[in-house]
């Protein structure tokens, strides 16, 4: 017999106290990487704890959006280059958007800061929402998506903590940038997106002035099933880019806290018509070792060298909302909204927000959303979907039998639609099912570049930015977000804990307001 001191190892009484557990009380032992088919994905749906922490997530505001709550938007039209740089675009989608050279889809973009609330100013750091949606012949595509290229975190699973942590405190109900600071600094892959977002990129002069992009990695499909990796980004054309300085941003916010807003509908009043290129970068739909990080990896730029931005249409923005609440603030955007020709990639971050956009959007708006004129197609929409909260018309085809709500029928009810070009069949991998980030996360490698490739202003911005930030924080947090900056950069990671010495030193500043994180104590 075992001695009785020689028992198995448990918690303490405390650490029990403070384990992780889903609404149904199981502990989660890794909350860090959604289960998946190889460690590149694709994920599977029996990811429970996942699905419903997300769905608890996407439900956590009545009625104001989660994240993108302050928003304006413009109605115009996107016209085709039928081509992808110097070649026919067929060879790489069969999209009939992108086919003619002059082809005109009309489109509506909502445009938005991500984590403040409805009535916060515009002038906030913050990324900013940059979302199409293409009335096509083929039905609606939307390209969601953000002014910067990439993203904090490469697992959906973590996107309601991120998102907690950078908004305000459930206790003060103020955003503490300890909080913000705590999840950077214990999640090394978003030290590329902070490198961004404390630059001048993190404020935008205005909506018609900033970049877009599609952040996550897709696929384009041509007619023989064929698929290529792809990138979108949004380029202003006449217009060009504007950021602002957080002194600049200051002055602002102290005159017009709706500058954003209405500059955009000034500029479309006067007739001064926003324009915007959509490019992509096309790779090839493979494991791609030469590289020394995953393509499908959002916290990732694709290197312009090697994947040049190839040119495929211009979008103009032509017309202002007639209401607003009507138009901007109903309209619904999702990931999966795809048309024939375009297609999804493995992107883990790209398959979660697919689940979340279009569950959070039922729930915000209601079951037949999709059926608001903002929302709905200009093609033909025939389901056999029925009822719902706030349902006003049937989807019905004009020939179809209205008894017949189900499919396969004989009694006149809808039809299969004919394939439009082969399926793209990609071959899943030999591999156990787990829970492991990418093989190449390289979270520093990027954030150093990126910061080597600032202009001197641009760097003494991000330097100042976040040393103010930091000054907020305890040493811990601090201490850990600067190893992290050490690692991307030597010089980068020195300027700020210099700069946050100067503050410390100087006995006229004091943080405006530390956190209260302790736990309850007994």
């Amino acid at each position: 017999m075992a001695d009785d001191n020689q028992k198995h190892p448990q918690a303490s009484e405390h650490e029990e106290e403070l384990t992780l557990t889903n609404r149904q009380g199981h502990p989660v032992t890794d909350n860090q990487n959604v289960r998946t088919v190889g460690n590149r994905g694709p994920i599977t749906l029996e990811n429970y704890n996942f699905l419903e922490k997300i769905s608890h997530f996407d439900r956590e505001r009545i009625p104001e959006r989660v994240v993108h709550a302050r928003g304006a938007g413009a109605h115009g039209v996107f016209e085709a280059y039928g081509t992808a740089g110097d070649e026919p675009i067929s060879k790489y989608t069969r999209a009939k958007l992108f086919q003619e050279k002059g082809k005109q889809t009309p489109v509506f973009v909502r445009f938005s800061t991500v984590v403040h609330g409805n009535h916060s100013p515009e002038t906030l750091r913050d990324p900013r929402g940059f979302a199409t949606k293409f009335y096509t012949e083929d039905g609606n595509w939307d390209l969601v998506g953000n002014n910067l290229k990439i993203f904090f975190i490469r697992d959906p699973l973590k996107f309601p903590d991120m998102v907690h942590a950078f908004k305000p405190d459930p206790i003060t109900n103020v955003q503490d940038m300890e909080r913000f600071f705590d999840f950077l600094a214990n999640s090394p892959e978003s030290t590329h997106m902070a490198t961004f977002l404390f630059s001048p990129w993190g404020i935008p002069a205005n909506y018609r002035q900033m970049q877009g992009s599609g952040v996550n990695t897709y696929k384009w499909v041509n007619k023989d099933g064929e698929a290529v990796l792809i990138k979108y980004h949004w380029e202003p054309l006449e217009q060009g880019i504007q950021n602002l300085k957080q002194e600049q941003a200051n002055q602002v916010q102290g005159l017009d806290f709706n500058h954003a807003t209405v500059d955009l509908y000034d500029a479309i009043d006067r007739g001064e018509y926003p324009e915007w290129e959509l490019c992509v970068q096309i790779m090839s739909d493979d494991y791609h070792p030469e590289l020394d990080f995953d393509p499908l990896d959002p916290t990732k730029l694709w290197p312009e060298d090697q994947f040049p931005f190839l040119p495929v249409g211009k979008m103009t923005l032509n017309r202002n909302p007639v209401d607003y609440f009507t138009e901007v603030e109903q309209v619904a955007f999702g990931t999966g909204v795809l048309v024939d020709g375009l297609d999804f990639s493995d992107d883990k971050l790209l398959q979660g927000r697919t689940f979340s956009y279009s569950d959070t959007q039922r729930h915000r708006v209601g079951a037949n959303y999709q059926q608001l004129p903002i929302n709905a197609p200009k093609s033909n929409v025939a389901t056999n979907q029925s009822g719902g909260q706030m349902r006003y018309a049937p989807d019905a085809a004009p020939k179809q039998n209205p008894h017949v709500n189900y499919e396969p029928s004989s009694l006149g009810g809808l039809k299969e639609a004919p394939k439009a070009g082969a399926d793209h069949e990609p071959h899943y991998y030999d591999v156990n099912l787990m829970r492991q980030k990418l093989d190449r996360p390289n979270d520093f490698a990027q954030a150093g570049q990126t910061y080597r490739d600032f202009e001197d202003w641009e760097r003494d911005e991000l330097v100042a930015n976040i040393a103010s930030n930091l000054f907020e924080c305890s040493d811990v947090i601090s201490e850990k977000f600067i190893a992290n900056l050490q690692q991307a950069d030597t010089e980068y990671a020195q300027r700020v804990t210099d700069e946050l010495a100067k503050l410390k030193a100087d006995p006229s500043k004091k943080p405006r307001h530390r956190a209260h994180k302790s736990a309850p104590q007994e």
